[in-house]
């Protein structure tokens, strides 16, 4: 199956990715001393290695998104960067396929100590998943059997393994289950099996983090110690101080929540075997891997070992600790899912890498039970979770991402902890694989992304208006001459949707909705449906679709009670929000929308402006609102998506 996005607004997207946001993304790395840390491990730097334990990582996803990006957007500036990173990660990595900085560099003779907190499984996996990406879009084996060689070493030390013996952090998982996909060599699924079955069933996990945590500790005193000594050498040495994370308003509690959560294991999703685990907790972002990597082993192996518990808790987290805008995490500090209901707009975490973990996993969850809901929630996710986390020249990001700011959030070129960033761009380079699937006969349209799918015999193309307008046209471009089905997603945000088949009105499925909780943050994917149009296709056939755009005011759950008295506003997929830089006068916390007020003016495709919606107030104040992907990117500002109605 091929395909490409051709035009329009993810285009749009792709390109700034491609020409601005991958190169801003390698200087800092190169500023902050990430990739110099591999020249100190292949013994060609004598420099002090910057950055966390977990630093390697970021570095691999940069290498993950560029070698995505070459494959739909040939660079020979980006291909030079490219293949000197993977010169140096040869020189950099161990003969026995170890490669982690932090160890190489300051404890050379020690590996595997810390798997609950020092990421070295965590970092190999990304690695990996570079290594499978740049085969794919280049077909050559460099970088692959550096990522072999690595891939073989976690297989060689923990096959066979027992409970302990899972990372802290996961991704190494979904790591080897794409390398499983991509050489077809069976210890690879078979270790990824044996790290997710394996979770949750050590009872001593609690005292053994204890201990973890006391030599981690002790190593990190010994670093700062020799960090120390070097400055001192070394007086002219004047490393990039890279900024902390945005402010984060906390709940009071929040140390002690922290506390119970960490040695409980429900922060690292060790409390009890994955297979049971049917709510969603602890940190957003391992859940969300953890829950790709369990739907993507089903797959992979026909079975349906973690599919019961996965769509249980996919339901719990829609229906009860989800955001509005999809945003998945309501505790800072523990950057994870909070209590049923728990859904403070200011409090939100809302970490842009939990929206990349969950557009994974809702994928996967598409492809093993076939339910349009999935791909509508990562529609959803797509436009308001995660398309946010990057500012519209690619060079400035927001780490977490509140619904509510009141100051001291503002996008920043880099982070201390930049996991996000990279994170982004690999993501948006290869937006094209959550457009279509194709299985028995089948081609099924996920997403209305303006692009051409081929395969088979059978050639497609969209031309979308999403998201300002609501119209996307499929066109066949040729057909076998044998009986298809086409399944086309009616989203659950489209109330009245018209589809006309060569120039004929077409009846539209009636969706059969299973009755259960209504969603927490006012919008439900449960309710999207397949439309599947089945026959003989020829070339020149065409489908019009029509979907409804018109402005809707939604309304969180009763039971979270900081909404009472206020709605949040939507148009088509995307969410709204008013930001201070178009209401300089008003106090946005306060005000009353008067609701009949609202003014959707026109728009059209490609149009480059912030696609304002009017209103006022109660008391006559004018009323600006923007789509809340793209707030933040005027300078400081104060924003709300909930405002308050009468």
């Amino acid at each position: 199956m091929q395909v490409e996005i051709t035009s329009g607004f993810w285009a749009e997207r792709q390109q700034v990715n491609a020409e601005k946001a991958i190169f801003h993304q390698w200087r800092m790395l190169e500023n902050s001393g990430c990739i110099e840390n591999f020249c100190i491990a292949a013994g060609l730097s004598t420099s002090w290695r910057e950055g966390w334990f977990f630093a390697d990582s970021d570095a691999y996803k940069w290498l993950d998104a560029a070698s995505r990006i070459l494959q739909m957007h040939p660079d020979q500036a980006l291909a030079a960067l490219v293949d000197g990173f993977i010169s140096l990660l040869g020189k950099a990595q161990n003969t026995d396929g170890y490669i982690f900085t932090y160890n190489q560099v300051h404890f050379p003779s020690t590996r595997w100590q810390n798997l609950q907190i020092e990421h070295e499984l965590y970092c190999h996996g990304h690695l990996i998943e570079a290594g499978v990406s740049h085969f794919l879009a280049t077909g050559q084996t460099t970088l692959l059997d550096i990522a072999r060689k690595a891939a073989d070493r976690v297989c060689a030390d923990f096959a066979g393994k027992g409970t302990r013996f899972t990372p802290g952090h996961e991704e190494i998982e979904v790591a080897l289950l794409r390398l499983f996909q991509a050489t077809g060599y069976t210890p690879y699924l078979n270790q990824a099996e044996q790290f997710i079955r394996q979770r949750g069933s050590d009872w001593t996990f609690g005292l053994g983090l204890l201990k973890q945590q006391k030599m981690h500790t002790g190593r990190a005193e010994l670093v700062k110690a020799r960090q120390e000594k070097y400055l001192k050498d070394h007086p002219g040495y004047r490393p990039l101080r890279l900024p902390p994370g945005n402010a984060a308003r906390k709940p009071k509690g929040i140390h002690l929540r922290w506390a119970a959560s960490v040695l409980s294991g429900k922060y690292f999703q060790q409390h009890q075997p994955a297979a049971r685990q049917r709510v969603p907790v602890g940190h957003a972002v391992r859940y969300t891997y953890l829950a790709a990597a369990s739907a993507m082993l089903d797959r992979l192996t026909g079975k349906r070992v973690y599919l019961p518990a996965l769509e249980a808790a996919w339901e719990r987290m829609v229906t009860r600790r989800m955001y509005l805008t999809g945003g998945l995490g309501s505790l800072p500090v523990l950057e994870s899912f909070g209590r049923d209901y728990e859904l403070d707009p200011e409090f939100a975490y809302a970490e842009t890498c939990a929206a990349i973990g969950s557009l994974i996993w809702n994928w996967e969850m598409a492809q093993v039970s076939g339910h349009a809901r999935y791909s509508d929630l990562l529609e959803w996710q797509l436009y308001n979770a995660f398309l946010t986390g990057m500012g519209l020249e690619g060079t400035d990001y927001l780490y977490n991402n509140p619904l509510s700011c009141r100051g001291g959030i503002t996008r920043k070129p880099w982070y201390e902890v930049p996991c996000c960033p990279s994170n982004l761009s690999r993501t948006l380079a290869s937006l094209q694989q959550y457009v279509y699937s194709s299985h028995h006969k089948t081609v099924s349209i996920h997403q209305y992304i303006s692009s051409i799918f081929s395969e088979g015999g059978l050639q497609l193309s969209i031309v979308s208006q999403l998201p300002w307008l609501g119209k996307a046209i499929i066109e066949v471009g040729q057909a076998p001459d044998e009986e298809l089905a086409i399944r086309l997603r009616i989203p659950f945000w489209s109330k009245n949707t018209t589809l006309i088949l060569n120039g004929e009105k077409q009846t539209l499925t009636n969706p059969k909705i299973q009755a259960g909780d209504p969603a927490a943050g006012g919008f439900d994917p449960r309710r999207a449906a397949w439309h599947e149009i089945r026959r003989t296709w020829k070339a020149g056939d065409r489908i019009e679709l029509e979907l409804d755009t018109r402005l809707v005011l939604r309304h969180a759950h009763p039971r979270v009670k900081v909404h009472k008295k206020q709605a949040a506003l939507t148009c088509g997929p995307l969410v709204y929000c008013l930001e201070s830089i178009d209401n300089p006068e008003v106090d946005l916390f306060h005000v009353v929308v008067d609701p009949p007020s609202f003014t959707k003016t026109p728009c059209h495709e490609g149009s480059q402006d912030y696609h304002p919606i009017y209103a006022r107030s109660r008391d006559g104040q004018n009323l600006i609102f923007i789509p809340y992907w793209m707030w933040g990117n005027r300078g400081t500002s104060t924003m709300t998506v909930w405002f308050n109605i009468p």
